[in-house]
């Protein structure tokens, strides 16, 4: 009966406890986030309760195994296992620690900050440094698993005398690895380009989606997703429509005819901005830009707050002032001029006639004789 009942007292115990201790610690964080609802902190950290439990009980379990007298052949190795599980459990509840923190430290600054490419920045930077954490702790978690097999203690001084060939090799095989993470930090901390700026990269306009480490995601404006090496924003120029500030200046060419009416033009420009809503109120401009015999080219110049909006309002003025053109001054849109040729001097409209061996002759030109 003992047999038994110490292997379900143990076990039991430890899953009991773990579950109370993970009731009561739950039941105080959600008082918190209730009372405390300016920080998200402790809602976040509620997210950890899972990897939290696991901790509690890998740690009763491995602390009280010994008493259960169960499977004792196999204490060795159940113990082991259950270090790593609790090594394991304690590396995700400090990353989802470390997440919480970092979130909420981004949250109130961006509540805080009314400049927009300042809070980009700022998420730029707390995505970057979370995944240095999340690596940092990882890899810790990972060696401290290793060092549990005594084959690894062992090997540990070989491996310490080696290190630096080891190094060279890695260095040298993973230079291109190293390179874009050196050009992440860069980014992150530089203030090159963040999270949510609209950039044009080869030709391509579109939104930075993600940045990570080695590689960044570009939204374009067709859904497509085009991956990069982040070193190609360190060596590479690229345009940036959202640094300094998510203002823009659009213009809206056509080519009209010499008679165009420039100021009624002027007047319509202004009445269809004032019915688009993307446009900012910033300035608005109608101008003649150049001029060929057959046309000259018209400039409107329009404002917006971002990129998106810009692109609206130049579709919106475009259209609408071509159909308006249309409609009501049709003689403005460009013309193939054409007139009479002027006739040669002499020429009295006639074919000219032939001469008796068939060459043709001019007007002006005696009949040649024939013998």
């Amino acid at each position: 009966m003992e047999n038994v009942l110490r292997p379900l007292i143990v076990v039991g115990g430890s899953v009991v406890l773990t579950l109370l201790i993970g009731w009561a610690t739950d039941l105080l964080m959600r008082k918190a986030d209730q009372g405390q609802s300016e920080t998200p902190l402790w809602g976040l950290l509620r997210r950890g309760r899972i990897p939290y439990q696991l901790v509690i009980f890998a740690a009763l379990l491995r602390g009280s195994y010994d008493e259960a007298r169960v499977l004792m052949e196999h204490r060795v190795g159940i113990g082991r296992t259950l270090t790593l599980v609790l090594i394991g459990a304690t590396a995700w509840l400090m990353v989802r620690i470390a997440a919480a923190v970092v979130e909420t430290t981004y949250t109130r600054y961006s509540r805080a900050q009314r400049d927009p490419a300042r809070v980009r920045r700022v998420r730029t930077q707390v995505t970057l440094i979370t995944r240095v954490v999340t690596a940092i702790v990882a890899v810790v978690a990972v060696a401290a698993m290793l060092l549990t097999f005594p084959a690894m203690r062992a090997a540990g001084a070989s491996l310490l005398a080696s290190a630096g060939i080891l190094g060279i090799v890695a260095g040298v095989a993973a230079q291109s690895t190293l390179s874009n993470m050196f050009a992440g930090f860069q980014i992150a901390f530089g203030d090159m380009v963040r999270l949510g700026d609209t950039v044009v990269v080869d030709g391509e306009w579109g939104t930075v989606e993600e940045i990570t480490l080695t590689f960044l995601t570009v939204r374009t404006w067709d859904e497509r997703r085009i991956t990069m090496p982040v070193s190609y924003f360190t060596s590479k120029p690229f345009e940036n429509w959202s640094r300094g500030g998510a203002q823009m200046t659009g213009i809206v060419y056509w080519h009209l005819d010499h008679s165009a009416p420039m100021e009624a033009m002027r007047e319509k420009l202004r009445d269809i901005l004032r019915e688009c809503p993307a446009w900012d109120g910033r300035a608005c401009d109608l101008t003649v830009t150049d001029s060929t015999p057959n046309t000259m080219q018209v400039r409107a110049l329009v404002t917006a707050k971002d990129a998106d909006d810009i692109w609206k309002v130049r579709v919106t003025v475009r259209e609408q002032m071509i159909r308006w053109l249309t409609q009501r001054h049709p003689y403005a849109l460009p013309r193939v001029n054409t007139a009479d040729s002027a006739l040669p001097p002499g020429f009295n409209g006639s074919r000219p006639s032939a001469s008796p061996d068939g060459v043709p002759r001019r007007a002006h030109e005696p009949p040649r004789q024939s013998r």
